[in-house]
């Protein structure tokens, strides 16, 4: 396909129609054919399309992802079905067997510690810091009345602005100073409501500081105002706990091994960044499933998640796990700003039918519950790696991926479910077995495993 014009000018003012248009001519090698791929995945309902069409900028069409549910969550003794939208195969069904497991063992505790959530004027400053902090201390009301109008609401919800101080970051940056502010945004994320409060105060500390007897003779640049998604204050812990005796499936387990195992795999996490990578990986399959399922934002956890990992220098694991006196304790504990109102809450249809399936929850209810699906699916696949393996288990969800791609029919795709039931059906076997079945040679690239 001969690539001619991928340049354009004024695409942003072109209507939705006219975008898939040169983007199909331009850049497919059937045009029609992705034109018609683009129209399928169009709601059916006008309005519905054109509130999606809008979240962002030159939409073309939608992206859509899978939407499930793990039913038996027992978190603070109420029982939730977690919605959970992902592409990733076995990250629903590890989350419901492991919510399914600790369902007859007290289920999970989750306990919202803090609920803090800090934004930061950065500037620079080439006076004296002494006189920088007096005028700080001076204009305190003078920075909390320019807020007024925003915080209003926020404060008749038992929120707004905590506190307002400077910090003196010079060893890290010539002249470099930040007035650091805590908000508390109750059941809002908060990031529209912290970054307005930071401007205005921003204003305010320009004017002072220009008239002020102390600082008049340095000079004050704000270089940005802008919240921060390191929220070390906003934290959320979930644990699962049982005697030794009851980790027991009924599978035979030598209960003081496994206990031993898993223990001895957390803490190669906590002390192994190779392996704390992939560890903490596998517990944001679990939180960003459900984050994203109820509208919040994913990206924004997942880097404020992996700061906090790397807190004290290292990265480390985001669980840990005792086991003393025959009582096995698991437990994460993580950084969450998240929302129930605002943002997509209002506008997303599945986001609101997530909501509603958890009954509605508050901030703080939240985060207990996206706290307990991370710390299942950890719990799920370290009790896989420390007893069958890790492949068992995945690579039999991945095998309807699998026979999709090689267009499996219905009565293929059920032949060969059942054939692989008792084997790990690895893509090379699944192909040999595909192609033996219609009676077809084995393309030479796959091969066999022996």
């Amino acid at each position: 396909m001969k690539r001619s014009n991928l340049q354009i000018r004024g695409f942003s003012k072109l209507s939705k129609a006219a975008k898939i248009t040169w983007l199909t001519e331009q850049h497919l090698s059937d045009p029609a054919r992705g034109q018609e791929l683009i129209a399928s995945y169009n709601h059916a309902d006008e309005a519905v399309q054109k509130r999606h069409d809008e979240f962002i900028e030159n939409t073309v069409a939608n992206y859509f992802l899978p939407l499930g549910v793990a039913p038996n969550f027992l978190i603070n003794n109420q029982v939730y079905t977690v919605p959970m939208a992902i592409e990733e195969s076995s990250v629903v069904a590890a989350a419901a067997k492991s919510a399914q497991f600790w369902m007859d063992r007290g289920g999970f505790h989750s306990t919202v510690i803090s609920s803090t959530k800090i934004g930061h004027i950065h500037f620079t400053f080439t006076g004296d810091a002494g006189a920088l902090n007096r005028l700080v201390a001076r204009i305190q009301p003078e920075l909390l009345a320019a807020t007024d109008s925003i915080t209003a609401n926020m404060r008749a919800r038992g929120g707004g602005i905590l506190s307002i101080d400077v910090k003196d970051r010079r060893e890290a940056m010539d002249d470099y100073f930040q007035l650091e502010v805590r908000f508390e945004t109750r059941d809002s994320m908060g990031a529209n409501f912290i970054n307005s409060c930071l401007e205005e105060m921003a204003k305010v500390l320009r004017l002072e500081a220009a008239t002020d007897s102390g600082t008049a003779s340095g000079d004050l640049e704000v270089v940005m105002c802008i919240l921060s998604n390191y929220t070390p204050e906003c934290i959320v812990r979930s644990e699962v706990r049982c005697a030794l005796s009851d980790l027991d499936d009924g599978s035979g387990l030598d209960v003081q091994e496994f206990a031993r195992k898993f223990q001895r795999a957390v803490r190669i996490a906590e002390v192994e960044p190779y392996r704390a990578t992939t560890h903490n990986k596998g517990i944001m399959n679990g939180i960003d499933a459900v984050v994203l399922a109820t509208g919040n934002d994913f990206r924004a956890v997942e880097a404020a998640c992996h700061t906090y990992a790397s807190r004290d220098g290292q990265y480390r694991s985001l669980t840990h796990c005792s086991v003393e006196d025959g009582e096995f304790r698991f437990w994460i504990e993580i950084p969450l700003s998240l929302g129930t109102v605002g943002g997509l809450t209002k506008l997303h249809p599945m986001v609101q039918l997530a909501l509603e399936m958890l009954g509605n929850p508050g901030a703080h209810e939240l985060m207990g519950v996206v706290a307990a699906s991370g710390l299942a699916q950890n719990f799920a696949a370290l009790r896989a790696l420390t007893t069958t393996g890790i492949q068992k288990g995945h690579m039999k969800m991945h095998l309807l991926n699998i026979l999709n791609q090689l267009e499996a029919t219905d009565a293929e795709k059920a032949h060969l479910t059942s054939f692989f039931a008792d084997k790990v059906p690895h893509h090379a076997d699944v192909v040999h077995a595909f192609c033996a079945l219609r009676g077809i040679p084995t393309p030479a690239a796959e091969g066999v495993r022996s």
